[in-house]
């Protein structure tokens, strides 16, 4: 998403050429088999540490950092394979901040007031969602134990596995002028049964 505002806003001339199908079919390509990959991993690295302690997870959310603690082994190998899942989410990060501050400078030199602000109300939900995904998640498998409590992870879980989910559609649809259009006429219908309604009933 960073990458398809950097280039539709710095360089929508070679928007056609810099991400057609086959670029976004091989981004998308990339994103999957990385996730997969890093869920690959950690399944199978959690699924060999063997559990010495009860087997009832203290927590909503089945999150590795739970199961690791009623563990009675080294885990060391899982504390490196979350380390280096974390320095990869932050590298994704920082390359979305700098095409971000690529797109802010080209923003700012837009001489209309209105462009500047449609250009922003498009960027701007994307990189706060991005950013609480991966400062929320980061944060919950690399906090301190002195500081976790079950409240706390409980928020923390929810802030990066469910809010990211249950916002992007409005970020990503509801800019869309069909679907909000849509939107008004199922929801005056709604508003016009309602209205009938009593009407039909007395008759």
């Amino acid at each position: 998403m960073a990458y398809d505002r950097y280039v539709a806003i710095c360089q929508p001339l070679h928007y056609g050429t810099l991400l057609g199908t086959r670029a976004c079919a091989h981004m998308a390509a990339a994103a999957w088999a990385s996730g997969f990959l890093n869920a690959l991993l950690h399944t199978a690295n959690t699924f060999s540490v063997p559990l010495c302690q009860e087997n009832a997870v203290g927590q909503f959310f089945c999150e590795i950092p739970h199961i690791l603690k009623l563990s009675c082994s080294d885990y060391i190998r899982e504390a490196g394979l979350l380390l280096v899942s974390s320095c990869l989410a932050f590298g994704c990060f920082v390359f979305i901040v700098v095409s971000y501050v690529g797109i802010f400078r080209a923003v700012l030199r837009i001489p209309s007031q209105q462009g500047r602000h449609k250009a922003f109300s498009t960027c701007l939900p994307h990189l706060a969602v991005v950013s609480l995904f991966l400062s929320t998640g980061i944060f919950a498998n690399l906090k301190p134990p002195s500081i976790s409590s079950p409240s706390l992870d409980l928020v923390v879980s929810v802030l990066y596995s469910v809010m990211p989910p249950a916002v992007n559609p409005l970020i990503y649809s509801l800019r869309n002028q069909e679907l909000k259009d849509s939107i008004r006429k199922v929801i005056s219908g709604i508003f016009l049964i309602k209205n009938k309604l009593p009407f039909a009933h007395h008759k």
